[in-house]
Formats: C-alpha cells, sequence, structure tokens
C-alpha cells in the first residue's frame, strides 16, 4: 500500500465535499489509516492543523462563489456548513480582511488557498536506525509543564523545571526507574491538534517507571503499546529535529506502521549536548496498519 497515494486520495474526497458535509470515518477509511494517525501526519507534513486547512480552503472557495452575481451570502454561508451569515462573515473577514459583501461591490483583492497534495521527495537516502520495542504499562514520572511546540533550535520554556530538578531530586526519580528507557527522559504528552510549530503540549522532565511515585511528582500513565525506537547520532539539536522531521515525511508513509494515541519520549545519552556525536533516542508510539 501507497500510503502517501492513499492520503491524497483522502484530499480528493475532502475537496469533493468542501460544499457538503465531510464524514472523517469515510475520509479515515480511504487514507486507509486511523483518523488519529491521519490528523497527525497532516498537521506535521502540511505546517497546520486539518481542521484549519479545510477552513480556509472553504472560505477561498467562498471568495469565488461571492462574485458569480446570482450568489446570496446566506446560501454560500449555509453550504459551506457556517450555521449563520454572522458566523460567516466573521471567518471571511478573518482571512480576506474585509466582510463578504465587499466582494460584491467588486475591484477587491482577495486571498486564494489551493487545494494541498503530498508527496514523497527523496534526499540522498540516508539510513535510518530504528527497532520495534514492545511494552507493557508503565508510568512517567517527573515535573510536567505546558509548552509551545518549536522545531528549530533549542527550546528553553523548561528551564525553569530544570532548575528545580535539584542533585536529591533527581537521585529520587533515578532510584524509581525500573524498565527502559533508563535514566532522565523528555516526554512530550496531551498535544493540541498538532504538528504546528507554536501548538502546545504538556512535556514533562522524568523517569519511566512500574513503581508507586510519591504525592510530590506529576505523573503520565502510559498504556500498552508497541514503539517505534530511533537512534540519532549527530549535532544536538539539529540532528535531532532532522530525524523527527524524516520520521513523519519518510519513514511512516512507507513503514506499515501508524501512529497510536501517546505520548512521544527521548532518551539523551547526557547533559552535556555539546559532542558533535552526540547520541539520542526516539520513542513514538505505533501500531501495525490495518491496511497493507
Amino acid at each position: 500500500m501507497n500510503t502517501l497515494t492513499q492520503m491524497n486520495k483522502a484530499m480528493r474526497y475532502i475537496e469533493e465535499n468542501l460544499m457538503g458535509e465531510i464524514d472523517f470515518e469515510e475520509m479515515s477509511r480511504i487514507a486507509c489509516c486511523s483518523e488519529y494517525h491521519f490528523r497527525r501526519m497532516f498537521s506535521f507534513l502540511a505546517g497546520m492543523p486539518l481542521g484549519e486547512y479545510i477552513r480556509r480552503r472553504k472560505l477561498s472557495i467562498a471568495a469565488v462563489l461571492l462574485n458569480e452575481e446570482d450568489n446570496k451570502i446566506i446560501d454560500i454561508a449555509l453550504q459551506l456548513g457556517y450555521n449563520s451569515p454572522d458566523a460567516f462573515s466573521k471567518a471571511f473577514h478573518a482571512m480576506h480582511g474585509m466582510a463578504p459583501s465587499s466582494v460584491k461591490k467588486g475591484n477587491i483583492i482577495l486571498k486564494a488557498f489551493p487545494p494541498m497534495t503530498f508527496q514523497l521527495t527523496i534526499k540522498g537516502g540516508n539510513e535510518m536506525d530504528y527497532r520495534i520495542v514492545e511494552k507493557d504499562a508503565f508510568k512517567i514520572v517527573g515535573l510536567k509543564k505546558r509548552i509551545t511546540l518549536i522545531f528549530e533550535g533549542v527550546n528553553h520554556q523548561m528551564d525553569s523545571v530544570l532548575q528545580g530538578l535539584t542533585a536529591d531530586k533527581i537521585k529520587e526519580l533515578k532510584s524509581l526507574c525500573d524498565i527502559e528507557p533508563k535514566g532522565i527522559l523528555s516526554v512530550s504528552a496531551n498535544f493540541s491538534e498538532r504538528t504546528v510549530e507554536g501548538s502546545e503540549l504538556d512535556q514533562y522532565i522524568g523517569v519511566a517507571t512500574t513503581k508507586q511515585a510519591m504525592d510530590q511528582w506529576d505523573v503520565l500513565e502510559v498504556d500498552a503499546t508497541s514503539w517505534a525506537v530511533f537512534t540519532v547520532t549527530g549535532e544536538f539539536p539539529k540532528a535531532l529535529q532532522d530525524t523527527w522531521a524524516r520520521i513523519y515525511a519518510e519513514w511512516f508513509p512507507t513503514s506499515g506502521y501508524e501512529l497510536t494515541a501517546g505520548p512521544e519520549i527521548l532518551w539523551n545519552e547526557s547533559p552535556d549536548t555539546s559532542k558533535p556525536n552526540y547520541k539520542s533516542e526516539i520513542w513514538i508510539p505505533v501500531r501495525k496498519s490495518d491496511y497493507k
């Protein structure tokens, strides 16, 4: 099965139903993956949530329809799924910078947002080292903070949390760690509709454990699942961020696996990230695709 081909078929389905109701179960069936996987893959590859893409496409079509004399604003609003002309007008103004009624007067500049398709770009055929690991349910125990996602460079939003991890607290956390991945971990969970730079997520600094934790720690329950574990070696954080992007753009479309609900885990070999061949591991929850 060609994953990108199926995703593009799902995109055509969305395009054909912009003037009606989009059935996301049907979209997922066409894409041959879960809705969860499709939405995550879409937002990472497109750089925006699926809902935002659909909104922009509808408002781009609205601009074309408003230029046709026979179309009324209220009819266009209802055709595009808006509950009222007022809701439609607000959305239209947010994208085009003017009210729908202004379009009827003519001689104005509108924004066009064309349909989107996905392609696999081959960039040198670099290998990706990974393994599939089966794990029972466990917990992430540590400190948590709600942060925004950054794709490039060092994210300093966790600095205040790291400063609160004294030597005694680190020792206590390490004493709780009884399963792989061992050591202090960075764990991303509870994403807002992902995977867009600036979107929010819960970031944990902690350890993986099956032990009971004291009340002072934040706890994230992790269900039993399979994990795709990617080994990353190179300049930090560039090599890590490049690999993360390749996982979504290159590995998932050809792997036979899809994302499943759960956190993404980062293991780093040491606090000193200055080494040119710094080693990390990315753990992503996956399941075998139901579609072949």
